[in-house]
């Protein structure tokens, strides 16, 4: 197998978003929702907390570019797995920690990660992402699509997007587009 797709959710999917989009072998990175109960839910109604989505992003990647085991790397050092339903300011089931697997083999790799993280007391406090089987993805309305790239000079984007990005770069550079 070449190409690979996961999705993920880690707070608000612009930070994601834009980070996934930086890296080697990473394909396509699209921002949506995932996990909840309503058909083609609107981003209002995500936001609302009643329909029970995430918002995610679903990545496409080459596995002989970017391995999975790698790309979780990078998606727990730009966000906290340990808080429950909440990024930051960001509050709300919709911004919890989720991986949503999309092979037995993405399942196996969460769960052993997860657990050599929990041995190895990266955190202080228990990891909190949840781990389950993809269900529906439902794309995000087009102005939440590269949107760091659109405004990179927003409040939002500086506060909170750029910081993650630094922190990015001086992790994991040797993972990075040219």
């Amino acid at each position: 197998m070449a190409i690979e797709t996961t999705t993920l959710g880690g707070g608000c999917f612009w930070c994601l978003e834009a980070a996934f989009q930086r890296l080697k072998g990473v394909e396509s990175v699209v921002s949506g929702y995932a996990g909840g109960l309503t058909e083609n839910p609107t981003y209002q109604e995500v936001c609302g907390g009643a329909t029970g989505h995430a918002e995610v992003v679903r990545v496409t990647f080459d596995n002989r570019e970017m391995d999975f085991g790698t790309l979780l790397e990078v998606f727990f050092a730009i966000h906290d797995p340990t808080t429950l339903n909440r990024q930051g300011a960001d509050a709300g089931t919709q911004y919890r920690s989720a991986i949503f697997y999309h092979s037995d083999t993405q399942r196996a790799a969460a769960e052993r990660m997860i657990a050599d993280m929990t041995a190895a007391q990266v955190w202080p406090d228990p990891i909190v992402t949840q781990l389950q089987p993809a269900p529906a993805f439902y794309p995000a309305e087009a102005y939440h699509h590269d949107y760091y790239r659109r405004n990179p000079s927003q409040g939002y984007c500086q506060a909170v997007i750029s910081p993650k990005l630094a922190k990015l770069r001086k992790r994991h550079m040797d993972l990075l587009r040219v």
